[in-house]
């Protein structure tokens, strides 16, 4: 229509002729193009039509397959929940296992300290014994020192007795 109003409103003769017969094959178009959308409107409408009453002849057989799955989806269900339950206990047992490591590292640790603690106290002792070594090893060696002189003395005695009694004059 604003094609049409331009056509009109021109000067020119021979743009008004063309603009107006542009105008005509617009309309032409346009009316092949509306009955081309309503010969496929119709077509799909009845396509359409055609495939309810296929799926409403075939609903029985659409029954059976609903019912199958849900039967499928019922069995699916229940292997899922078996695995889930099988998972389930495969951590529990895992727990359960991790508790008894648990444990077997709580008495290794006790066990340890407790060596270490005996380890310390044999310690103790070992010093205690090692000075009262070293405290023998030197009163041995001043008895013998002393036993040396002793024995000197007694020699040193047993000469000059003897001295005395075989070289009075000396």
């Amino acid at each position: 229509k604003e094609l049409e109003q331009m056509a009109k409103e021109q000067d020119k003769e021979s743009e008004k002729q063309a603009l107006l017969r542009e105008v005509e094959n617009h309309k032409k178009q346009m009316l092949s193009n509306q009955t081309a959308w309503r010969k496929a409107n119709l077509a799909c409408k009845i396509a359409i039509d055609n495939s309810e009453k296929d799926q409403l002849l075939q609903g029985r057989d659409s029954l059976r397959q609903r019912k199958t799955t849900k039967e499928s989806l019922a069995e699916s269900a229940s292997n899922i929940t078996e695995s889930l339950m099988g998972i389930s206990r495969m951590m529990s047992q895992q727990v359960q296992q991790s508790e008894e490591t648990v444990q077997t590292l709580a008495n290794s640790s006790r066990t340890i300290l407790e060596a270490n603690e005996e380890f310390k106290s044999m310690s103790g002792t070992i010093q205690l014994g090692r000075k009262l070594i070293t405290k023998y090893n030197r009163r041995e060696l001043t008895d013998k020192l002393l036993i040396f002189l002793a024995l000197a003395l007694f020699l040193a005695t047993v000469l000059y007795i003897l001295k005395k009694r075989l070289f009075p004059f000396l």
